[in-house]
């Protein structure tokens, strides 16, 4: 049985965005973990390793990076952010 990808999301509280992005998410009923980069350096290094970017949310489905908020948003509207979720 496959399962559906892990998604995680690199957020800080007080982000509009942030809680924008994870809004999506759970109105689509997706588990996500949670890494809060405020104040965490070493996070906020790893974020930037993996995604290239500086700001928050930034967002990955599996190996995957997706982007943020406007880009999940926009995945979204295409219809193409259901295919990623979906198990492999």
């Amino acid at each position: 049985m496959n399962s559906a990808p892990k998604v995680t999301i690199y957020t800080t509280p007080y982000c509009p965005y942030c809680h924008a992005a994870k809004a999506l998410l759970k109105r689509k009923g997706v588990a996500y973990d949670e890494i809060d980069v405020q104040d965490h350096t070493r996070r906020q290094q790893m974020m930037l390793r993996a995604s290239g970017r500086r700001t928050v949310p930034q967002i990955f489905i599996g190996d995957r990076h997706v982007g943020g908020s406007d880009d999940i948003h926009e995945l979204d509207r295409r219809g193409e952010l259901d295919t990623l979720l979906q198990p492999a």
